[in-house]
């Protein structure tokens, strides 16, 4: 397994992954750069986080460095990656990050799982379109966004999830979220779709925040004190 350092933290890669794009991400130090550099400045101690999208467990361990291990809750919806992100996480001494199996799902989803395709490369997988059969096809476990918001009652939320955003703002989201940061991915949705997410997030009483967003990543923060009870 070959290891590359970045931001302090250890990302080990399976043999699958060699000579891939992702591969060359992390040789040049560009790997979730943003994802990393916005967790690095908006996370404070102590608070809640929920990563949607856990990809190797880089950004799971940057979190969890500054919030602790304890308050952070990384869902990852291929099966294929489970394996490597605890290894990530073990390796970089945050094995108390709540790991969860399954793809995070909109309000109004009916069944307890989803059909998931897993890709060559993690970051080809993503929810199956109704009426698709890709042979890589897999069952998982189907999350509420709402649920998840529910229990964990994270202050600061990270999503990347290769088009499957799309599904998670139909709802306003509670007042504990400060901060969201997602990747966007406008070849998988129309245009309206962005629309609809920034107008939820607008109702939910969270604003564009500049030192988050950058190109497809896109970030919102809550503006004021947030009461109590």
């Amino acid at each position: 397994m070959t290891v590359y350092t970045l931001k302090g933290i250890e990302v080990g890669i399976p043999d699958w992954l060699k000579d891939t794009r992702i591969e060359a991400k992390l040789a040049s130090g560009d790997y979730e750069n943003k994802e990393s550099e916005a967790a690095l400045k908006r996370i404070k101690k102590g608070w809640r986080v929920l990563e949607i999208g856990a990809g190797l467990g880089y950004v799971s361990s940057i979190c969890a460095q500054t919030a602790g291990a304890e308050n952070v809750m990384s869902v990852e919806a291929n099966p294929k990656m489970l394996d490597p992100i605890r290894a990530n996480l073990d390796r970089n001494g945050q094995k108390g990050v709540n790991l969860v199996h399954g793809a995070v799902v909109g309000d109004s989803h009916s069944s307890e799982t989803v059909k998931f395709r897993a890709g060559a490369l993690f970051w080809g997988g993503g929810l199956v379109e109704e009426g698709a059969s890709p042979d890589d096809m897999v069952e998982v476990p189907a999350l509420p966004i709402g649920h998840l918001l529910a229990i964990h009652q994270p202050q600061f939320v990270m999503m990347d999830i290769e088009g499957g955003e799309q599904f998670l703002f139909d709802e306003k989201w509670p007042k504990c979220v400060r901060h969201v940061v997602l990747e966007l991915h406008q070849s998988k949705y129309p245009r309206k779709v962005i629309k609809k997410i920034v107008d939820c997030m607008s109702r939910s009483g969270l604003t564009y925040d500049p030192s988050t967003s950058s190109g497809r990543t896109l970030g919102f923060m809550r503006v004021g004190k947030v009461k109590k009870g």
